[in-house]
C-alpha cells in the first residue's frame, strides 16, 4: 500500500510557481498495477521519484507499506568510482540481500564479463544501462517503478529484459509511465491521470487513458 496525505509539490520557473502536485490525498493499493499518465512536463518522474522517496514533498507524506525498487533502469545511483560488481553488491547491502547471490545474478545477466570489475566511470551508457537493469531484476520487490521500459542491447538482450521484467509482474504490481497506450495497456489495470497538480484514479485504465486525450486535445494549464 502506498498513501499520500496532503501531498504537495511545486517549482519556480520563470519567476512563477508550477505546481506539480497540489495538496494530494490518495490510496494505491496493492494488487493492481498503475499507468501513470500525463501531459509532459506534468510531472510524471518526479511523482515516481517521490514514490521510491528519491525527492521528498513540500508538505504532507507518503506513507510505504512493502518493497518498492527505484525507477527501473536508474543509472544515477551508481558510484563511477567503484567497479560494477562493488556497486552491486552495495545496493545489495542496502536492501539486505545475499551479496554473493546478487553479483551472481548481475553477473550473469547482464553479459558484462569482465567489465563487471572496473570502474562504472568507463563504461558506455549502454553498459550502465545493462548493470542498473540487471541490478533491478537481482532484487524481488513487491511495486516495481517504470520510467519508460527500456530494453537495452542487441535483440537477444532486449528479449531478456522484457521476459524478466514480465516474470517479476506475476508475483509484484507496477506503477508505469509511458507515453504508448499499447505499452499501458499491456501492463497496467488501472490508471492515474496527472493534470494541473492534481490526481485522478480510474479502476478502468481505458477511462484515464481516455480522460488524458481529452486533456490533451486542449490547452495545457497556466501556471
Amino acid at each position: 500500500m502506498i498513501r499520500f496525505e496532503r501531498v504537495s509539490k511545486s517549482y519556480v520557473a520563470d519567476g512563477r510557481r508550477k505546481w506539480l502536485l497540489r495538496d494530494v490525498s490518495m490510496a494505491w493499493p496493492r494488487g493492481r498495477s498503475v499507468g501513470l499518465l500525463g501531459r509532459n512536463g506534468a510531472g510524471k518522474s518526479t511523482l515516481l521519484r517521490m514514490i521510491g522517496g528519491a525527492i521528498e514533498p513540500d508538505s504532507g507524506a507518503i506513507r510505504r507499506k512493502g518493497r518498492i525498487s527505484w525507477p527501473l533502469g536508474f543509472t544515477g545511483g551508481f558510484h563511477g568510482s567503484l567497479t560494477g560488481a562493488q556497486n552491486a553488491r552495495f545496493v545489495a547491502r542496502i536492501y539486505g540481500v545475499d551479496t554473493d547471490d546478487m553479483l551472481e545474478r548481475v553477473d550473469d545477466f547482464s553479459e558484462l564479463g569482465p567489465f563487471l570489475h572496473m570502474p562504472v566511470s568507463t563504461y558506455s551508457s549502454g553498459m550502465r544501462a545493462r548493470l542498473a537493469f540487471a541490478v533491478s531484476m537481482a532484487i524481488d520487490f513487491d511495486v516495481y517503478l517504470v520510467d519508460e521500459i527500456t530494453a537495452v542491447g542487441d535483440a537477444a538482450f532486449k528479449r531478456k529484459c522484457l521476459e524478466a521484467f514480465r516474470a517479476k509482474l506475476g508475483r509484484a504490481d507496477v506503477i508505469m509511465v509511458s507515453h504508448a497506450p499499447a505499452t499501458i495497456l499491456e501492463y497496467c489495470h488501472v490508471g492515474v491521470v496527472i493534470e494541473d497538480g492534481r490526481l485522478s484514479w480510474h479502476t478502468d485504465v481505458r477511462a484515464a487513458l481516455a480522460e488524458h486525450d481529452v486533456n490533451m486535445r486542449g490547452p495545457p494549464p497556466t501556471l
